[in-house]
């Protein structure tokens, strides 16, 4: 982004507070703060956008609380990959890309433009989100919410210090979210207990649903983009290895926390007997069912702050993966790409037929199978390139766990192909 030279760099964590005067130190351990706290917020808002609300309606529907073991997958997941691709990222100092490149020329271009297809594919659906969101909360026509979207997230990466927006603008709209969420959650009044036993001992697992999930929670672009805004804040190299853990764990924390409690907000709706229009806008029927009309206003209010702040995530670490073709895409001029990405977004949803819910849940389901693609490189990378990561040992166990997880959802993604394609018939 933009701003990026004005950032604390790698070399500079170590300088500044030593030899600055004290006024020097608090920007630096506000600036450091922040940039930890917007690189936590921008996955866990990517991570809980539009699509995942969408997704969580429509399944909550088809499966009870059976589906509250695709959360429980989803999070074990999450955590397994988050950690080795965090952790690799920031130890390098080098984007996904690059590091994979060096590791297996070539396989860098592949990665970058997976990601890139898989994040311009999510973010159609995101901008359709955002056109939801307002359709709820004000009554605009969808299409006209989804450009004025678009137009507010462009406003943001224009801005003079773009990294600092971003950072602060999800900080603020992930927190707004989490409560609105929970009021909802309260009102639903969901069967806990049925929930909490059936998130360990489900009645069904469906392999489809549980990718598709996977896919709109840590597939494709979502996987890079708290790691790749770490980078542009210059927290890299083994000296900030334990805050780059810890912010991944707080992260996948907040993250988990949030996809549950929506989950128990709408099973509260499905387990009282109302019947959702997974055709139409379900999570909206369910909010509206908890709370009347004031529900569907919040539901606006969520679903428009998971778009808007998915929109960022999605344009911002689908573009940071595009210096590997050129190196001339930094700083201003990849804002000004991201722009590009984002009206090219703007223009297919508003040119596309497909229904906004149905695109929602498909495009979760494409980034799950791009998923299996990233974690398999990045395995690679630890297991027989660990001289790319630096002279310190890397963590066997965190290895072992992330190949479990590379197995699981090359597994769930060749088993769940077809009815994630199917989607686009409905």
């Amino acid at each position: 982004m933009s701003d990026t030279s004005h950032e604390p760099s790698a070399s500079s964590a170590e300088s500044t507070p030593a030899s600055g005067t004290p006024a020097d130190v608090r920007r630096f351990a506000s600036a450091r703060r922040r940039s930890l706290l917007g690189a936590l917020f921008l996955m866990a808002t990517s991570a809980i956008g539009p699509g995942f609300i969408t997704q969580t309606a429509t399944f909550t529907q088809q499966l009870g609380a059976a589906f509250a073991f695709g959360i429980l997958a989803s999070i074990l997941l999450d955590l397994a990959v988050q950690m080795n691709v965090w952790r690799m990222i920031t130890l390098t100092g080098k984007r996904a890309s690059v590091l994979a490149n060096e590791a297996l020329p070539g396989s860098g271009y592949l990665l970058a433009v997976l990601i890139v297809f898989g994040g311009l594919i999510f973010n159609i659906g995101n901008t359709a989100g955002a056109g939801l969101g307002l359709n709820a909360l004000f009554g605009l026509d969808p299409r006209i919410g989804g450009a004025i979207s678009a137009a507010i997230a462009i406003a943001i990466f224009l801005a003079k210090r773009a990294g600092a927006v971003v950072d602060r603008v999800v900080i603020v709209a992930g927190l707004v979210m989490i409560v609105l969420t929970v009021i909802v959650a309260i009102l639903s009044d969901p069967p806990v207990g049925d929930a909490l036993k059936q998130t360990v001992l489900p009645d069904t697992i469906d392999f489809a649903t549980i990718t598709t999930i996977v896919g709109g929670t840590v597939g494709g672009y979502i996987t890079y983009a708290g790691a790749h805004k770490l980078l542009d804040s210059g927290t890299t190299g083994p000296e900030h290895i334990a805050e780059v853990n810890r912010a991944a764990v707080n992260g996948i924390l907040v993250t988990g926390i949030m996809r549950y409690v929506l989950f128990l907000a709408i099973l509260g709706v499905v387990a009282s007997g109302v019947v959702l229009d997974v055709a139409g806008n379900p999570a909206a029927d369910a909010f509206s069912a908890a709370a009347g009309e004031t529900g569907l206003r919040i539901f606006g209010a969520v679903f428009w702050i998971a778009a808007i702040t998915s929109i960022i995530g999605s344009a911002y670490t689908s573009v940071s993966f595009l210096p590997v073709f050129s190196a001339r895409i930094t700083g201003r001029t990849a804002d000004l790409w991201t722009v590009g990405f984002i009206v090219v977004s703007l223009a297919v949803y508003l040119a596309v037929g497909t229904a906004p819910a149905t695109l929602l849940v498909f495009v979760g389901g494409v980034n799950g199978l791009i998923l299996p693609i990233g974690l398999t490189l990045f395995m690679y990378i630890g297991w027989f390139r660990g001289s790319l990561l630096g002279k310190a040992r890397y963590p066997r166990w965190l290895l072992v766990v992330g190949t479990l997880a590379t197995v699981v959802t090359w597994y769930m993604a060749v088993n769940a192909v077809g009815p994630i394609f199917d989607l686009l018939s409905v």
